[in-house]
């Protein structure tokens, strides 16, 4: 990265996102010493103003902002960090400094698929997705049917409660098929997205 701190008198500012939900956490500030330290220890760290020194966040409450990815905008004066919140991110206890809940459940689909996707890559004994997996494509694809019939089934029979349920299952096996076939539901919005007309 070829920043620009002269700009602003050596600071940069650096907005820190959550990697997961996408909310945005916190805004704070950085010299190059706190972004060299920020990318040596994987843990956010700004120049304090009020300190007048390098501050890790999280450095005294333990909630601490773990790096996942560092991007630079287009004038090369601005940070954009995506980060993993270890707690509440501001000092009043709330999730994020802008006093909005840090939270979209949507968001965990991403991290469910991560997760099956760590377990086709190791494969532990005993869990469910592992049998999965090793069963085949055939099963994994006659799985997401009987799932779908289910939550038909459900859905015009059932109650709510249930009805989730069946959804629920549908997703999971859904996304184990798409992982085994080196798809993400990423790839599956993006296919919506191209349909999708106002």
């Amino acid at each position: 990265m070829d920043l620009n701190f002269e700009k602003a008198g050596g600071l940069i500012p650096a907005i820190i996102q959550d990697s997961l939900t996408g909310k945005v956490l916190m805004l704070g500030f950085m010299n190059e010493a706190a972004l060299a330290q920020t990318k040596a220890t994987g843990l956010v760290t700004f120049f304090s103003r009020s300190k007048n020194r390098l501050w890790t966040k999280g450095e005294t409450s333990g909630n601490t902002l773990q790096v996942v990815d560092i991007l630079t905008d287009c004038d090369a004066d601005t940070l954009l960090i995506k980060a993993t919140p270890a707690g509440p991110v501001c000092h009043t206890g709330n999730d994020t400094c802008f006093d909005e809940e840090n939270a979209e459940a949507v968001m965990f689909l991403k991290y469910l698929q991560d997760f099956i996707a760590h377990r086709r890559a190791t494969m532990p004994e005993g869990s469910y997705t592992t049998q999965l997996f090793t069963a085949g494509i055939n099963r994994m694809a006659q799985k997401v049917g009987e799932e779908a019939v289910e939550t038909v089934i459900e859905a015009t029979n059932g109650e709510a409660g249930k009805l989730t349920g069946e959804a629920a299952d549908l997703l999971y096996h859904l996304i184990v098929l798409l992982t085994a076939k080196g798809l993400r539901l990423d790839d599956v919005c993006r296919e919506l997205q191209r349909r999708h007309k106002n």
